[in-house]
């Protein structure tokens, strides 16, 4: 489902975030990057994601390899994968309802059939009464669990988060990871960068230590 084979990534000013980074995440598994701050926790999501692309080695997504794809073919890939970042990205000027119907609008759903997707999500994360609230006016437990929604709206069969419990107390934490657990159990494949090792142990899975850019044991 995912597969990194000696990928480098160096950025300007010789700045290098990963250095022969290999790893496979098979499908339907639920797989952590843990590592300090800097460690390229977030330059990894964004190559599975294909925002970035590896200055060597091949990123393997769903059979494709993202590094090689042609421009045009990046929103394609992207449907499959549902995105939780670490500053959230939501969109202050909408409801909570219109910031998890984006997705789908930018897919071309209809809007009957986009509405309804939309709440069925907002309800898996106990939102839906909140439907018409603007996003500046949630808890920050609340606004990440409206990214949640957001991100597994389209039914991705992939799901990247970065940090998604950096911010949150450990009941919110908890609460979140137990969200990723339930989507696990119904065969989405997670990867989820975390630099709270006590937090995800509990959660088993295949864990990938990242340490200056390298995969350590």
């Amino acid at each position: 489902m995912i597969s990194f084979s000696q990928v480098c990534k160096h950025y300007p000013g010789g700045h290098e975030a990963l250095r022969n980074v290999s790893f496979t995440v098979e499908k339907g598994e639920m797989a952590f990057i843990t590592g300090p701050t800097g460690a390229g926790k977030s330059t990894l999501l964004k190559l599975v994601a294909a925002i970035e692309k590896p200055s060597s080695g091949s990123v393997v997504v769903s059979g494709q390899n993202v590094g090689k794809l042609r421009r045009g073919a990046v929103p394609f890939l992207r449907r499959n994968l549902g995105l939780i970042f670490q500053d959230h990205k939501l969109l202050y000027d909408r409801s909570a309802l219109e910031n998890v119907l984006l997705p789908l609008h930018i897919a071309g759903l209809p809007r009957g059939e986009s509405l309804k997707r939309a709440r069925a999500a907002l309800d898996k994360v106990k939102l839906l009464k909140l439907e018409k609230a603007n996003p500046i006016s949630l808890s920050g437990g609340e606004q990440q669990r409206l990214c949640v929604a957001r991100a597994i709206v389209n039914r991705p069969a992939i799901v990247l988060a970065d940090e998604p419990t950096g911010n949150l107390d450990a009941d919110y934490a908890s609460e979140i990871m137990e969200m990723f657990r339930y989507f696990n159990q119904v065969g989405v494949t997670l990867l989820i960068a975390s630099h709270d090792e006590q937090l995800i142990a509990g959660y088993g899975g295949n864990t990938l230590h990242l340490v200056h850019g390298e995969l350590r044991p």
